[in-house]
This record gives C-alpha cells, structure tokens and sequence, in this order.
C-alpha cells in the first residue's frame, strides 16, 4: 500500500461520500454561477482538509453525519480563499489549469469566492451548528489577518522570526488547525479535546507551510530549476530570512535591495536562491519543519490507538514528505 492508501483507508468510503455532499452544497441554481462551480469542482484537489477532519472525528468519537458538514464547512472555506487568493496574487493559474479570476476576470472571481464563503456559513446556521460557525468564522479573520500582515511586510521587507511565525500561523496553519478542531466538535462536546486538536493542527499547519517555502528553492525534476517565485513576489520566507539572520548588516542590505528592485531579474533571483542553499537556509528551514512536525506527533501518539490514529500520523508525515 502507497502512503495515501494508508492515510485514507479508515475514511475510504467518508471520502467518496463526500464528494456528492460537497456537490450539492456548493451548487446554485444561477446558470453562470453554476457554470463556474462545476468548472472548481472538476478541479478538485487533494481533500487534505476534508481527510485531517475525517480521522480527526473518527480518532475522537463516533462518526456521523456532522462530520460530512464540517468537513464542507472547511471545504468551501479553502475554496473561496483558493478563489480569492489568486485575485489577491495577480495568479492566472490553479492546479496546472486556469484560475477563476483567468476566465471570468477578477470583479466574477472575488463574486464567485464572496458566494462560496456565505454558502459555508449559511450551511452551519441552516443546521444551528454555532460551535462550527464560531471555529470558521476565527480561521477567515486569522487567514485575513496573515495576508493583510504578509502584503504589508512584502512592502517593507522588514519581516523577523516572529512575524514569520505569526503570518504563516494565521494564514496557513489556521486552517488545517480549525480542520482538526471542528472534526473532533462533529463527534463530542469536549472543549478540551476540540482546543487540543486544534494546537496540534497549528503545528501541523506550520510544518506545512515551511514544506511550501522549501520548495521554493529546490529544483523542480531532474532539470529544473527553482522558481524563486517568493523572491519574485518580495516575500521573505525562511529559507531566506534566516541567512539574513547571519548576514551582517552591509550585505544584509544588499540582499534586501535585490529583492525589492531585482525581484524580476531572472539571473538575480537565481542568485539569492543559490545564496540561500550555500548558506544553510534550506537545512534550517528543515530543521524547523521537522521540529513542528515531531511536536504534532508526539501529541497524537498520546491519543488511544487506532486505525484513525495511524493514518492520521501518515497524513502528517506526508505534509512534510511530499512533492508538490
């Protein structure tokens, strides 16, 4: 059996479920909206969100019909932002296809992204599921939080260690956290244990983001080359900012200017990547990665063993072993 086979085997047939549940939540009965949601749904990712709450509600009670609500809850959540965010990146381009934003032009997009959002909202007021209302509405202001806080830095390029740490918690690790919280809220009223999934998910959800800020720097196959496309969007990620960290203040200065004038010069921005990998940035990115990533297991390792369980420490392996 691959990784995945072993990560979805206890929530095989939830996932297949699902699909048709997520389906004709998202769905509306306009002709061009409807146009645009089948064109979304036919771009399905992963499901990583929808697996962390599956074995997460699985791992802490008895599953039912909630958890297929809150795992649409989070669904449409990500998928709105995913809509969103390409509007806010200047992004033509999602999962090796069009974006949104590509073929209906932005003022449809963020339209589109706005609908998605109210329908996961609407979709836990309808079921007076307040608790999940409460756990989705906390990720939308964290996630908007981060990004407002990573645009202002990505000006500035005045970002350190803790402002790192906070953007990529509020925008990232947010999510995959509330995916853990509101899987264990569809099966028990145990607040403790809702908040305790929720700070492993933060872990998690870091340990995800650093892996994404790695791949910025690596190749991609055999003869690839990095795309260096933080550096090109002036986002200092922690590759990079931790050789800032050990530069002095002259060459600290010229590598700040390279990024904010040079951003979109080829030979530059490969020059800083080559920089970063020289300097150790890539292995202490890892170094972090792992660190948030073992911190995670060791709590889940705490919980009753079962088959959830297991599959649940397979899903966090794969976040920070994957390839794309």
């Amino acid at each position: 059996m691959t990784s995945t086979d072993i990560i979805k085997a206890p929530i095989k047939d939830e996932l297949k479920e699902f699909e048709n549940y997520f389906k004709k939540t998202i769905q509306s009965d306009i002709p061009l909206l409807s146009l645009i949601i089948n064109y979304i749904l036919r771009k399905k990712g992963k499901q990583m969100r929808p697996m962390f709450v599956f074995l997460t509600a699985k791992m802490c009670g008895e599953f039912n019909e909630t958890s297929y609500m809150a795992a649409s809850s989070i669904e449409l959540l990500h998928t709105a932002t995913l809509v969103h965010d390409d509007v806010v990146d200047e992004s033509y381009e999602r999962r090796g296809s069009f974006s949104i934003n590509a073929l209906w032009k932005n003022k449809l997009a963020v339209l589109v992204g706005d609908y998605i959002l109210a329908k996961g909202l609407l979709l836990n007021l309808d079921n007076n599921k307040y608790s999940f209302l409460q756990l989705i509405s906390r990720s939308v202001k964290d996630m908007s939080e981060g990004e407002i806080l990573q645009m202002r830095k990505s000006r500035k390029l005045d970002i350190d260690f803790d402002t790192y740490f906070e953007i990529i918690q509020k925008k990232t690790a947010s999510l995959i956290a509330t995916s853990m919280a509101i899987g264990a809220a569809s099966v028990t009223e145990d607040q403790e244990m809702v908040e305790q999934m929720f700070q492993i998910g933060l872990d998690v959800g870091i340990a995800f983001q650093i892996k994404d800020d790695i791949f910025d720097y690596q190749a991609k196959g055999l003869l690839g080359k990095p795309t260096g496309n933080d550096i090109k969007e002036k986002k200092i990620t922690l590759p990079l900012l931790y050789v800032l960290s050990k530069s002095d203040e002259k060459e600290k200065r010229r590598i700040l200017r390279q990024v904010k004038r040079k951003n979109k010069n080829t030979a530059k921005v490969q020059e800083l990547v080559n920089l970063v990998v020289d300097r150790g940035g890539l292995d202490y990115a890892k170094e972090q990665m792992n660190f948030y990533k073992d911190r995670a297991l060791t709590k889940i390792m705490q919980l009753p063993e079962s088959d959830s369980r297991n599959s649940l420490v397979e899903l966090v392996n794969y976040v920070t072993t994957r390839k794309k």
